[in-house]
């Protein structure tokens, strides 16, 4: 098994909605802000190469979106999602499996595109496309908190494609990758635990999207149940530092990786690291 960090670009989000409820005094010195408040925040996805199968985690924010949507989230940066595959040796056409987390669109805008006569259309035509039967549905009857993070433009084409299956109804297939369902950010989002060797390397999407959140009070104001991610997060890291797993971030925008580590204050990153350093 080969794993690859695929890195899609950078977007901007508000600083204050990702930190949560912690003081700007605090996390402006972590993420330093622009005059708008708004924080960088990397789209990094994960490529696992494992036996005949190439499967992408998450798709980042792609580049079909208008004027007004780029004019709210700035993307930037000279990554895009088929640059980083490229790097590695693999063209979209490639894949052949395509999990989301969830359905924001900042982590699975990618997995549909445009063609030359503007058409929209797979990104990744040979993939199966896995999400969570209970996360699609709340997806796409979606509520006025997450309305704007549901985008049907970047769900309805998966659907119709005849491209998608759901975790919970069919067997993904691959051994060494198990899915596991939280309920705090969003309902039923997926995190991804891969094993590699002797290795587990969780991909924990929006749970703890960057190093400074595995603090427990850093909860993003995005989560639609705070006090469910605390949960979830206490025992996800729990789990992670009782049994030496590799926390993967998403949206760190300097560090991929890191371990853990506990002291009398709790548990915190002890050391932190680029994926193709494991």
């Amino acid at each position: 098994m080969k794993l690859y960090s695929i890195e899609t670009g950078l977007f901007k989000l508000d600083g204050g909605a990702m930190f949560g409820v912690v003081p700007k005094s605090m996390w402006a010195k972590l993420n330093p802000p622009d005059e708008n408040n708004m924080c960088t925040w990397a789209s990094r996805c994960l490529l696992i190469e494992t036996g005949d199968r190439l499967v992408l985690i998450d798709t980042g924010l792609g580049d079909k979106q208008d004027e007004k949507f780029r004019s709210h989230f700035y993307p930037h940066g000279e990554d895009t999602l088929e640059k980083s595959l490229a790097k590695v040796g693999f063209s979209p056409s490639d894949i052949t499996d395509v999990i989301l987390t969830h359905l924001h669109f900042d982590h699975c805008g990618g997995a549909v595109k445009k063609d030359i006569n503007g058409q929209l259309v797979l990104t990744f035509p040979h993939a199966t496309y896995w999400s969570s039967y209970e996360h699609w549905e709340w997806a796409i009857d979606s509520n006025p908190r997450e309305k704007a993070s549901f985008l049907q433009e970047n769900i309805l084409p998966i659907y119709e494609s005849g491209q998608l299956k759901f975790t919970e109804q069919d067997d993904i297939g691959i051994n060494n990758i198990e899915i596991e369902y939280l309920h705090g950010h969003t309902v039923a989002m997926q995190i991804v635990h891969i094993y590699r060797y002797d290795q587990t390397i969780s991909f924990v999407s929006d749970l703890i999207p960057s190093h400074h959140h595995v603090r427990m009070p850093y909860v993003m104001a995005y989560d639609i149940q705070p006090l469910e991610t605390l949960k979830e997060k206490s025992r996800i890291l729990e789990t992670a530092y009782e049994n030496d797993h590799i926390l993967f971030f998403q949206h760190d925008p300097l560090i991929e990786c890191c371990t853990l580590d506990r002291n009398e204050k709790g548990i915190f990153v002890a050391q932190t690291f680029k994926l193709s350093e494991i």
